[in-house]
């Protein structure tokens, strides 16, 4: 019986899953392979809408990046609004644009509508590491306030950045004030508990051996089969070979994060009083929050293999006490990595692979609104508005070189030269 790997999230979670494994053959509206925030999101409105739906997880729910990650949700995407103009037109970059703001303000309408407690804290700051970067950011926020007319950002300079997160080490930010933070495990399972209870079915500990697409497609386990009218692909960075059109389009990374033991409440106030989170302008982000039991959660550090480093705490840890040296002797309690998925332009691939059949994946490290989003969009799919689908459909998610045999060592190579220039000043 798989359960959570060990990690801050799994040690605090409200709810220990124990749905059962899938046997039998079984007969529904939807399947949906993944149990993380795409799959629960979209078995949680087309259970709303009245469907019969069935999600089948290899693992436990939110067992993924779902239960690992960040927690932060924020409007914008990696790939910027004038950017999007160039390669779809303007009004497709609206709708793109429109969706990041939408996916957030989505998240906490169902934390509201559900009642999931999950800390659900106001406010992300993106910081420069460098001076030009302050120069860049100070222009997004132009932009988005002028151009975009979204007013919920500010720009703040270096001197008002140090007085919120206790470091000189940055030179500016951009302050979203209706972002958020979230203990995703816990939102994850919410979104589980509030789908079954309209009826959805899900299934833990039933790995998908094999599909077969068509008018009524079918999903094989070990155990048992399901025969649906409609099937989604929510694995993201566990897809795995299973759908191989799907894989070319993605590269799983991983990351990793730590936790230190709970911080006294004059620690916490000096590096960050107003309990935001936080996430840098280097390549390979580093992004940190304070949990509801005041422990500093640090993510830095990616690797590119199948393994995780031996030590993860120590691999992250100098990403922290550059930032935060007085930190140097606390206690680290948790760490931990997951796997996500990236696009070769780091925009998520939402699409219809077949009439029925559809992939949602390559959050880039944007996943926990976008994929939450992802599950609503598909939901609508099913239900014949195919609108917001439509607008990623249009973005070209191209393969990566040499698909999934020869992607990595072109990754590694073009990550190592990005991790480099992080270094430089």
């Amino acid at each position: 019986m798989n359960t959570h790997e060990a990690s801050y999230y799994a040690a605090t979670a409200n709810i220990q899953t124990d749905y059962p494994s899938l046997t039998g053959e079984q007969e529904t509206d939807i399947c949906i392979i993944g149990g993380g925030f795409t799959g629960v999101s979209a078995a949680l409105h087309l259970a709303e809408a009245g469907f019969k739906v069935s999600l089948v997880e290899a693992n436990k729910i939110g067992w993924g990046a779902s239960g690992r990650n960040g927690g932060q949700i924020c409007q914008g995407h990696n790939m910027g609004h004038e950017d999007m103009i160039k390669q779809v037109g303007k009004d497709t970059a609206d709708l793109l644009w429109q969706s990041s703001v939408d996916s957030v303000a989505l998240v906490k309408e169902l934390i509201k509508r559900y009642n999931i407690d999950c800390d659900l804290t106001a406010g992300v700051l993106h910081v420069a590491s460098k001076r030009r970067h302050g120069d860049e950011i100070k222009e997004s926020v132009d932009y988005k306030r002028n151009t975009l007319g979204y007013s919920a950002v500010d720009y703040l300079t270096a001197d008002e950045v140090a007085k919120k997160l206790g470091t000189d080490r940055y030179f500016g930010g951009e302050f979203y004030r209706e972002g958020a933070h979230i203990h995703p495990l816990n939102f994850v399972l919410g979104m589980a508990q509030s789908a079954t209870a309209h009826g959805a079915t899900l299934y833990e500990n039933s790995t998908v051996l094999s599909y077969k697409t068509g008018e009524k497609p079918e999903v094989i386990t070990e155990k048992g089969k399901i025969r649906c009218r409609y099937l989604l692909f929510a694995c993201n960075g566990y897809l795995g070979k299973l759908n191989g059109a799907a894989a070319k389009k993605i590269m799983p990374i991983n990351n990793f994060i730590i936790a230190t033991e709970p911080l006294s409440d004059e620690q916490a106030n000096r590096i960050n009083a107003e309990r935001v989170a936080v996430a840098d302008s280097k390549f390979v982000v580093n992004y940190f929050r304070l949990s509801a039991d005041q422990r500093l959660l640090w993510g830095g550090g990616e690797n590119y293999s199948q393994h995780f480093p031996k030590d993860i705490a120590s691999f992250v840890k100098k990403h922290m006490i550059e930032i935060y040296p007085e930190l140097a002797s606390h206690k680290i309690d948790y760490a931990w990595g997951g796997t996500l998925a990236i696009t070769l332009n780091r925009m998520p691939h939402i699409a219809r692979q077949e009439q029925n059949t559809f992939v949602a994946q390559g959050y880039s490290g944007h996943g926990v609104a976008l994929a939450t989003y992802a599950g609503a969009i598909f939901a609508k799919a099913v239900q014949g508005s195919l609108e917001g689908i439509d607008a990623f459909e249009r973005l070209p998610i191209k393969d990566f070189p040499g698909g999934t045999l020869l992607r990595w060592p072109g990754l590694v190579a073009g990550m190592l030269y990005y991790s480099m220039l992080d270094r430089l000043p």
